[in-house]
């Protein structure tokens, strides 16, 4: 008779849906004493766990002589030293009427990106609000990044009623405000519940401080809360994840199906090459079966011979996903350095890796408001409207139609960490665009700051000038190699070498110089608008030439160097002997003999060439450029 009980017991068990959700909000607004207080009520807490967690929270002192039920949540000892969380800590229980699995999401805006980890697998937010401080910016943050996420349905629990003396208008302020601001998200399903996590109102049992308060307690609401209906059953999206070849005699190709429904003897098609078959058998873990649906893992055999491989879609044939390499799409950018448009990231989409960049950023999104503002970059926990161009054809959908093959994540290409989620809006493609694989749309408007930041630089011209034998090419040499064994894009022209080639038909009268000046200013100015620091080594005697390369490029880009050394050290070094020819008359119109040279009035950087070594007025060059922003990490 135990074994037919146990045997009942877990077939209703396996029979219970699953549901998943988090718990968000501003730091210290009871996250984790809320989880701890539904699974002490809901008696999901062992003896032994209830004793351990006792005597720490004698040990931590954290809520006096009461016991910490957030201990059971907070597990790491930095958590508990500091009474936050840090990390996203996942707890599973389960009631008469459903199975549950809990994300503790972190309040903490530097622990954003762990929210937006935990809220991207659930269905359900818990949105918590301190009833004695309001509504926070991290409150509003998590909000908007909830329905970025797709989730449908959240409860925004207002805790710590105990703080305000039960208060119902200090609900009802709180409830106002909450509800006007997600509505202007889109979440359709939104339920609000006044409650004290401390003492255990409102969560599991009613509790005896709000008589005001009539509706469901916070676990009714879980457990009544419908969500079936928000699975796309409607268009089949299975993510080929792994070709299984065990032998000669058998091709599977193996994932979880997304989205969608398939049966023996539907035509599939294989996305992106758009290769038709059809479905000979479907292998689950319990054998073979003839119809599987989301969320099953399976393996699918076809009819033909057909080259798929990881990464691949597989749709049915009438409703296929969407193909293109431009896309727009919502990213929360999780990195400490800044995402730059122009710059080259790899981007996952469903289980594939592609090369790309993000063309432009359309517009941040102020969490507060949710207004729209022009960004150059999106910095930290931002939000943004972003321009996507990748390498190669993709298959994708639409975010709210597909979340698993509607998201992305970027991952910097050196470091290989995650930088950024991405959620996708629509394709971007030019209206009226092929779509077949073999035509693509070829981007050709790449800006200045795009160029720039792909080189994790800005751009700018370093016009040495100064006398001959001042120092200006062996220090500008220096400058050119510091600059490339930091990482950097740069290129140095020089006097000398550039009247190899370019400028070979001029001479040196006054006339022969200025157009020799206008020249290498054309020149530099193309070098920057490459994104490059451009390194020059002229002599540049007159102001007026320097002041028309000046004029070509952008205000801050030219930065003049005045390389100062006397012209007695200079003539003591003549490194090429052309003082001495000048002096006897061998050379005609030499700068500092018998041709004047204009010495910059208000250079951004003087360096004097008898004075510092050569290793010094590099560190003087570089640390300008660090200072004025012109080099990024």
């Amino acid at each position: 008779m135990a074994a037919v009980r146990l045997e009942e017991f877990l077939r209703r068990h396996e029979a219970k849906d699953l549901l998943r959700f988090i718990t968000c909000g501003s730091v210290d607004d009871g996250k984790s004493t809320m989880i701890g207080r539904l699974l002490h009520d809901t008696q999901q807490i062992l003896e032994d766990q209830l004793v351990a967690v006792t005597a720490d929270s004698r040990k931590w002192g954290t809520t006096g002589d009461a016991v910490d039920l957030a201990l059971l949540v907070d597990g790491l000892q930095a958590e508990r030293e500091q009474g936050i969380t840090i990390d996203v800590a996942y707890r599973y229980f389960d009631t008469e009427v459903r199975k549950y699995i809990i994300a503790d999401c972190p309040g903490h805006e530097q622990y954003t990106r762990n929210m937006a980890t935990g809220a991207s697998t659930a269905d359900l937010a818990v949105i918590l609000v301190d009833a004695s401080r309001g509504v926070q910016v991290q409150t509003r943050r998590h909000a908007c990044i909830v329905s970025l996420l797709g989730i449908r349905h959240v409860i925004v629990a207002v805790n710590k009623m105990d703080l305000v003396g039960f208060d119902e208008q200090v609900f009802n302020a709180i409830r106002d405000e909450c509800v006007a601001f997600i509505a202007r998200l889109g979440v359709p399903d939104v339920r609000l519940v006044p409650m004290s996590a401390l003492q255990g109102h409102n969560v599991v049992n009613r509790g005896k401080g709000m008589a005001w308060y009539t509706g469901p307690t916070l676990m009714k609401l879980l457990d009544t809360i419908d969500v079936t209906h928000d699975q796309n059953l409607a268009d089949l999206r299975l993510p080929v994840q792994y070709v299984n070849r065990p032998d000669a005699t058998f091709r599977g190709y193996a994932g979880t199906i997304a989205a969608g429904e398939l049966a023996v003897g539907d035509p599939l098609m294989a996305v992106p090459s758009r290769r038709v078959s059809r479905v000979k058998g479907i292998v689950s873990f319990d054998g073979d079966i003839e119809r599987a649906r989301a969320p099953m893992a399976i393996t699918v055999t076809l009819e033909d011979e057909i080259d798929i491989s990881r990464g691949d879609l597989l749709v049915h044939t009438d409703r296929s996903p969407s193909a293109g390499r431009i896309i727009d799409a919502h990213l929360i950018w999780m990195s400490d350095s800044p995402l730059l448009p122009g710059k080259q990231y790899e981007f996952k989409i469903s289980h594939r890796y592609m090369r790309g960049t993000v063309e432009r950023i359309h517009h941040r999104v102020n969490v507060n408001d949710l207004s729209e503002h022009p960004a150059e970059e999106l910095k930290l926990n931002e939000v943004g409207l972003c321009r996507i161009v990748l390498a190669e054809q993709a298959a994708f959908d639409t975010y709210a139609s597909c979340r698993i093959t509607g998201a992305l994540i970027v991952v910097d290409r050196l470091t290989h960490a995650t930088c950024g989620a991405g959620m996708i809006l629509r394709s971007a493609a030019p209206q009226g665009a092929h779509h077949d694989v073999s035509v693509f749309w070829q981007p050709t408007r790449v800006s200045r700051q795009q160029r720039s930041n792909q080189k994790a630089q800005r751009p700018c011209l370093l016009w040495f000038t100064g006398l001959s034998g001042a120092g200006k090419s062996t220090i500008a040499n220096a400058v050119e190699q510091a600059l490339f064994l930091r990482g950097h894009h740069s290129y140095l022209l020089d006097g000398d070498n550039i009247r190899h080639g370019l400028n070979k038909d001029l001479d040196f009268s006054d006339a022969g110089r200025v157009e020799n000046i206008r020249r290498i200013g054309e020149v530099a100015k193309l070098f920057v608008d490459a994104g490059m620091i451009v390194v020059t080594a002229f002599i540049s005697p007159f102001r007026s030439d320097r002041r028309l390369v000046r004029d070509l490029v952008e205000p801050g880009e030219f930065v003049e160097v005045f390389v100062s050394t006397p012209l007695e050290v200079c003539e003591q070094r003549d490194p090429k002997g052309l003082y001495v020819k000048a002096r006897k008359g061998a050379i005609r119109n030499f700068t500092g003999v018998s041709s004047p040279y204009e010495a910059p009035e208000a250079p951004e950087l003087e360096i004097d060439g008898s004075k510092l070594s050569v290793a010094e007025s590099v560190d003087c060059v570089i640390r300008y450029l660090e200072a004025h922003g012109r080099l990024k990490n």
